[in-house]
């Protein structure tokens, strides 16, 4: 029986694999990708755009949206964690510059997301840090009314979600402009003590002038990140309870058990957007 089993192999057709010229990209579904400048300038960028599944039988309904700043590192769990926790939303993940001489890909996300420059001249000469303002003017006048001028979104129900960097960027932006977005989630925080400083005055200018910030906010942290990083986040929620008067209602801090900056992405996004669907759905 076995020497049959045997000579029957011998008769299969080989294996055969293909070669590279027969392979094609990969694209995630229901995903478009769109140029975009930002205002006058001559820096281009890309959105990511992902459309639910039922986006095209339902000609009515109107969608919550996510918003991502990294997109390139993000997407792909963001798309993946939705897909099972929110699957009626839309995302748009705002890629990096495009048309720059930079080596590295995501060299302005250095100038991008951060609020001051380096006081080292060859730092601040490759990285252009201190250019967040600027970003924010992008996303708010381009980026925003794009989305929301092509797609049918949900009216108050934009959604921002940053991680390190981009974190730091959001708290940011929920003081400077806070109704740029509904809901805040900012994951482990990149804040530095000068950075939290800005981020203290413009919210301390905000509570002087009485404004209403009301904003959803889910701040998080691993619980194995460098005690700088978690003495700063630790300082930001402290901020943030200091304007719940103003409108913003914090989830607390959120502890990443047994996690450090790396390791604590994926739970951070399922966590997070476990809490945007409740939230979205009530």
């Amino acid at each position: 029986m076995k020497k049959i089993a045997i000579a029957a192999l011998l008769f299969l057709p080989p294996f055969t694999y293909a070669g590279a010229d027969e392979t094609t990209p990969y694209a995630m579904p229901r995903t478009q990708v769109v140029p975009i400048a930002a205002g006058n300038s001559q820096k281009q960028y890309e959105l990511y755009i992902k459309l639910p599944e039922n986006y095209g039988e339902t000609r009515d309904k109107q969608y919550p949206v996510i918003y991502t700043t990294d997109a390139v590192w993000h997407m792909d769990l963001l798309s993946g964690t939705t897909e099972y926790l929110m699957p009626d939303v839309i995302l748009v993940g705002i890629s990096w510059q495009q048309n720059t001489a930079d080596t590295v890909a995501h060299q302005s996300r250095f100038r991008d997301y951060t609020l001051y420059p380096s006081s080292d001249p060859e730092r601040q000469a490759k990285n252009k840090y201190g250019q967040g303002e600027t970003h924010l003017a992008f996303i708010r006048q381009n980026v925003i009314p794009y989305v929301e001028g092509t797609y049918r979104t949900a009216e108050g129900q934009r959604a921002y979600l940053g991680y390190s960097l981009g974190g730091a960027f959001g708290a940011y932006m929920l003081f400077a402009a806070p109704d740029t977005f509904n809901h805040y989630i900012l994951g482990s925080p990149a804040l530095g003590q000068r950075s939290l400083k800005i981020i203290d005055e413009i919210a301390t200018q905000k509570v002087s002038e009485k404004a209403k910030i009301d904003a959803n906010v889910f701040v998080s942290i691993g619980e194995l990140e460098e005690a700088d990083s978690i003495s700063t986040t630790k300082e930001l929620v402290s901020v943030l309870n200091r304007n719940g008067n103003n409108g913003i209602r914090l989830t607390g801090l959120e502890i990443i058990k047994a996690s450090n900056h790396g390791t604590a992405v994926p739970e951070t996004f399922t966590r997070s957007i476990k809490w945007l669907s409740e939230l979205t759905n009530k």
